[in-house]
């Protein structure tokens, strides 16, 4: 592991490309966050004593993907909401300078070239920062100032647009935006493959971000030591279409709920909430989970996901069972849902007659 102070515009500008892997969660920071990162960024602008602002580490893994040359992509490990933030805030400055330089290097074309594109890269290595799914191709157009995808991320918009409109409050006067941007720092840390293991780092991790809900751990822990390309089908048979299911929103509300009735359901006892994740990870090391393996343990999980959906958001497409779970959803009993879970996992593989 090497960690340095690093500017976080020197740091942009000299690393040729951030990839986050699909085992991550996707852009979540709220308004309230965003509006503290601006507040941070217009202080250290406005206030000479302040020499630099720390937000942070970004943590990544050099060479992730590609053994190639010294320009190869870095996996980002930890870091991808303040890097995605702050490429909102430039992607919106750029925006309103036109031809002007407040600051020496904050023209639109630098900041683009800079820090947001690849300009001598072609296809997906002309971007600086590549997302995961819906996450991707919003932050994509909004770089390339193309419309925004209808399905996108509805957190990616929002944010952006929160940070137009600020920007807009500043009636041009830009250059103390752009003073307090050059004065961010961050804690750059490159992991090693050979040496470092990415997966108790990720754990670890306690910085100033959005905290880890259980769902993030347990996807991370179940996608992150695979092969790439088993990692890509599985995320893409499975672990996506769950998300879909439950929802941008309902994903990170109802996700870590739902595991918690699995697990009571497979093991026969309830865990806390807050150990949902280590109650999971007791689960996968069993042997007779261990020996059916990583695929089948997230195909179950996927059905069962499916069930619960069904149950509890209303997504049943069976009008008698979609009105007895509308009357159990109004009646809140929650406690019930293990027993329903599998029960209607009976129902499924025809164990169960239809009333």
């Amino acid at each position: 592991m090497k960690a340095t102070e690093a500017k976080l515009l020197d740091f942009l500008k000299k690393s040729p490309q951030f990839v986050i892997p699909i085992y991550q969660r996707t852009y979540s920071w709220s308004e309230q966050q965003c509006r503290q990162l601006w507040d941070d960024i217009m202080r250290a602008g406005t206030n000479d004593g302040i020499s630099a602002h720390f937000i942070g580490s970004v943590v990544y893994i050099e060479k992730g993907l590609y053994q190639v040359s010294s320009q190869s992509p870095l996996l980002v490990i930890d870091g991808q909401q303040r890097l995605t933030t702050t490429m909102l805030i430039l992607e919106a400055l750029s925006r309103h300078l036109g031809d002007t330089e407040p600051l020496e290097g904050f023209s639109a074309k630098k900041l683009r070239n800079y820090y947001l594109l690849n300009p001598l890269e072609d296809g997906e290595r002309a971007y600086k920062l590549l997302l995961t799914q819906t996450d991707k191709e919003s932050l994509l157009a909004l770089v390339t100032q193309k419309p925004l995808p209808d399905d996108g991320s509805l957190r990616i918009q929002e944010n952006f647009e929160f940070f137009n409109s600020q920007i807009q409050r500043l009636n041009g006067e830009l250059e103390t935006l752009c003073r307090g941007l050059s004065k961010l720092i961050i804690v750059d840390i490159a992991l090693s493959r050979d040496q470092d293991n990415p997966q108790l780092i990720f754990e670890s991790m306690n910085s100033t971000g959005k905290a880890l809900s259980q769902a993030d751990l347990i996807r991370n822990y179940v996608l992150m030591g695979l092969e790439p390309k088993h990692q890509t089908r599985l995320y893409r048979d499975h672990w996506r279409p769950m998300e879909v299911e439950f929802g941008q929103e309902g994903y990170g509300v109802y996700f870590d709920s739902f595991m918690r009735h699995y697990l009571t359901v497979k093991t026969g006892e309830i865990p806390r909430l807050d150990e949902v994740y280590e109650a999971f990870k007791q689960h996968s090391r069993r042997a007779e989970v261990a020996s059916a393996g990583v695929d089948s343990l997230v195909a179950e999980i996927h059905a069962f996901a499916r069930y619960f959906c069904a149950m509890a958001l209303g997504k049943e497409t069976d009008k008698q069972l979609g009105m007895a779970f509308k009357d159990l959803r109004e009646l809140k009993v929650d406690v019930a849902y293990p027993f329903l879970l599998e029960l209607y996992h009976d129902y499924q593989q025809d164990n169960l007659l239809n009333p």
